[in-house]
């Protein structure tokens, strides 16, 4: 599945894996001390910086059975910064935002610090 649909008596709504990678993306980004979000190149070589256009790749959703999402993020941050608090901020604020923009509960969000940027 690559969407989750909410009904109402209204109606359906589907909300796309893109629309959550970008809005956790944007909010992990938004974090304190996050220097950005981190892909892999594509032969299993270093990890990179993504620009804002592709920090969606970054991210990844998994759909759980009780209609709710978990993410996993990749990230660079500052050196010198508190990991682990600048994780639980990330947390935080990206199932906030996430619940807050489509409504759909977000279980868990997995913070993995792939590299230090300083």
């Amino acid at each position: 599945m690559s969407m989750v649909t909410l009904a109402n008596n209204k109606g359906r709504i589907c909300v796309t894996n893109e629309v959550f990678t970008n809005l956790a993306g944007k909010a992990a980004t938004s974090c304190f001390g996050v220097k950005g979000m981190v892909g892999r190149a594509k032969d299993s070589g270093p990890f990179q910086l993504l620009r804002r256009e592709s920090m969606s790749k970054g991210v990844e959703v998994h759909y759980n059975d009780d209609e709710s999402v978990s993410l996993e993020l990749h990230i660079g941050v500052d050196q010198g910064v508190n990991i682990s608090a600048v994780s639980r901020s990330i947390m935080k604020e990206v199932s906030y935002k996430l619940f807050k923009a489509t409504g759909v509960p977000v279980k868990s969000v997995d913070v993995y610090v792939d590299t230090i940027i300083g």
